[in-house]
């Protein structure tokens, strides 16, 4: 008789619906900034990794080229971002502004308020083990990803 317990309902769905509350609480800290969470993290990578090549941007974010350009258009219409000359006639160079980088520094602290208030809400033990699982299961499933790959 097997008496394994089976999962219930959809992982894919409730992990959606964590995300969305999660996504909620730190929109709502970084939004006071003027800034989506999402450009906050494009605008952090930038500040990270540039001058950078939109390509190569992309693949650090792990976004295609199309989701990348249409998310830095508000960013560079907001000063926030320039795409400058790059080594030759045909590339270009994504770069924080002075005034990106200050963004950026308000916007992080209203990041860490959101982190700290998950931290208290979920409690640091709580999230520690959610931090670990999230890692253990994405590497399960990028192996499993690479090795369909390799069939």
């Amino acid at each position: 008789m097997d008496t394994a317990v089976k999962p219930q309902g959809c992982t894919n769905l409730k992990l959606r619906q964590l995300m969305r509350q999660v996504s909620r609480h730190y929109d709502a800290e970084i939004g006071k900034t003027g800034l989506k969470g999402t450009q906050y993290s494009l605008l952090s990578y930038v500040v990270k990794l540039g001058p950078i090549r939109p390509v190569d941007l992309a693949q650090a974010m792990g976004v295609d080229a199309s989701t990348l350009t249409r998310n830095l258009r508000p960013l560079i219409d907001q000063g926030w971002i320039a795409l400058e000359d790059g080594p030759d006639a045909r590339s270009r160079l994504v770069v924080a502004t002075d005034a990106g980088r200050d963004k950026r520094t308000e916007a992080q602290r209203r990041w860490r308020v959101a982190q700290e208030g998950i931290n208290q809400r979920l409690g640091p033990e709580r999230v520690l083990a959610l931090h670990a699982l999230l890692d253990e299961c994405g590497a399960l499933l990028g192996e499993a990803e690479q090795g369909e790959n390799d069939d």
